[in-house]
């Protein structure tokens, strides 16, 4: 009997984890889709409905999809204007927050819209800016948002570097839309500065990056969390020290139950040195103090394991994607390596994805992204685990659309969506990671053997255990939902 109820144990063992690796695909219908002149996005869930967008040269739209992605409602969005330069949506579970640039004459106008749960408006659009393009027309992202955890704070902003300072404009929104705060404030230092990433945290309250750039590898000697009270006019800034280092990139991340502003990247020990290990470090906002900072060299265990992925192997190409918080006041760091190569006398390389290539020249740019890195610390700084999810990824002139990964992460077990391609196939691979990271790399079950291209990188997590995943194909549009 002993022997029967441990074989059922292990029986009953083996089913859950069968079921806890599989996954549902189910895709929308097709819908006609020039990829070189139209666009799309994941707009999100907002009255039990998924909703995505899609904008052609005729006119914008909202679709709305039940959970068998059967669209069951289409919202012409006739109050956008006819040239839309950037938009954002931000889904609530009885509205939608539409956030979008236009083109008018020679200026970009910066709007927020917002949308009940149908997708239907509520009240006129309200045009929150403006600025002058230049002769060329417009040639960079004028206003840029961040959207606090919580959804009830939405910041609009634009930050310039200019010689010694930077200069920051930003309007709060709540999440009715509703300008509560605006200010200008400018951060100036002796050398020149430049920003990086700006998050906003439910409060309110603005942490952007700030750093010095030098020697020819642009790694910085100085760094600081620059942060913003709602309406302020001028930043506290807090320097995390770098002593004798080099901070050669990172990613920091609002940790809203403790009070902690996170950081996590890469050092180096010269200006113009290779990558020699990682940066973390845990900014207390009720103190204002850094309570933590740790440099953690690369060790031989590291080494060894990202050695056997590669020959030759470097860190140096590794950017940080991800810095994942957990309860305890530890986190996990995904970094993902990424470069672009530019080659003069071009071969044309027919890959896989090549149909949505543009014409190439006699130069052409060449995009690689390959291993995924995945390190664990405790609140300590102390390493817990790591672990790589081998994958090389190369294009040309397409900008790695096809490329990299999309992550959904259920609140315990990581999981990453990729493409594994070459010249002639593609495979739709999905490599989960569990909390005591322990890896597993399997391919996704599709049916059938003309399943369109998925966009990865493109993909939305839109609740705990759902993507949406855009997929081309052709000349056609579709999303997959992937239920795990």
């Amino acid at each position: 009997m002993a022997r029967c109820r441990s074989l059922l144990m292990i029986l009953l063992a083996t089913i859950l984890s069968i079921r806890a690796a599989a996954q549902d695909v189910t895709y929308s219908r097709y819908d006609k889709f020039d990829y070189r002149n139209s666009s799309y996005a994941i707009v999100g869930m907002s009255g039990g409905l998924l909703y995505t967008y899609v904008k052609d040269e005729e006119a914008a739209r909202l679709d709305a999809y039940d959970d068998s992605m059967n669209k069951v409602a289409t919202v012409m969005l006739d109050f956008f204007p006819q040239r839309i330069y950037q938009v954002r949506f931000v889904a609530y579970p009885d509205k939608i927050m539409a956030i979008y640039q236009a083109l008018e004459s020679n200026k970009v106008v910066q709007y927020v819209a917002m949308l009940d749960a149908h997708g239907l408006m509520k009240g006129k659009p309200i045009e929150l800016g403006s600025t002058k393009t230049s002769i060329f027309g417009a040639t960079k992202n004028y206003f840029s948002s961040s959207v606090s955890e919580n959804k009830k704070m939405i910041l609009i902003y634009s930050a310039t570097d200019k010689k010694s300072e930077i200069e920051f404009s930003g309007k709060w929104l709540d999440d009715n839309g509703n300008i509560v705060k605006q200010s200008k404030a400018t951060f100036r230092t002796e050398n020149m500065p430049e920003h990086g990433e700006v998050n906003v945290a439910n409060d309110g309250t603005v942490y952007m990056a700030a750093y010095t750039p030098t020697g020819a590898q642009d790694h910085a000697d100085q760094y600081w969390i620059l942060a913003l009270a709602p309406g302020a006019t001028s930043f506290a800034a807090k320097e995390m020290e770098l002593g004798e280092y080099f901070a050669t990139g990172g990613y920091t991340r609002i940790d809203n139950v403790n009070n902690k502003v996170y950081f996590g990247g890469f050092y180096a020990t010269s200006k113009n040195g290779r990558f020699a290990g990682f940066i973390y470090a845990a900014y207390d906002i009720a103190t204002g103090t850094y309570t933590t900072r740790r440099f953690i060299p690369f060790d031989n265990e590291l080494l060894t394991s990202a050695g056997e992925h590669r020959r030759g192997y470097s860190f140096d190409n590794y950017m940080v994607r991800q810095l994942i918080v957990k309860n305890d006041g530890g986190f996990v760091l995904v970094s993902e390596v990424q470069y672009i190569t530019t080659r003069s006398s071009f071969a044309p390389s027919f890959g896989y994805y090549s149909f949505y290539s543009p014409a190439m020249s006699s130069s052409v740019r060449e995009y690689h992204f390959n291993d995924i890195m995945a390190l664990a610390y405790d609140k300590n700084g102390v390493r817990e685990w790591s672990a790589f999810i081998p994958k090389q990824q190369y294009s040309q002139e397409d900008e790695g659309v096809f490329s990299s990964f999309a992550l959904l992460n259920t609140g315990g077990t990581l999981a990453f969506l990729y493409n594994d391609f070459d010249s002639n196939h593609s495979r739709i691979q999905m490599s989960t990671l569990t909390p005591e990271g322990k890896t597993d790399t399997r391919g996704l079950s599709i049916e059938g053997t003309d399943y369109p291209d998925w966009l990865p990188r493109s993909a939305k997590q839109v609740s705990g255990r759902v993507l949406i995943v855009p997929c081309f194909h052709k000349k056609q549009l579709c999303f997959a939902r992937v239920k795990f």
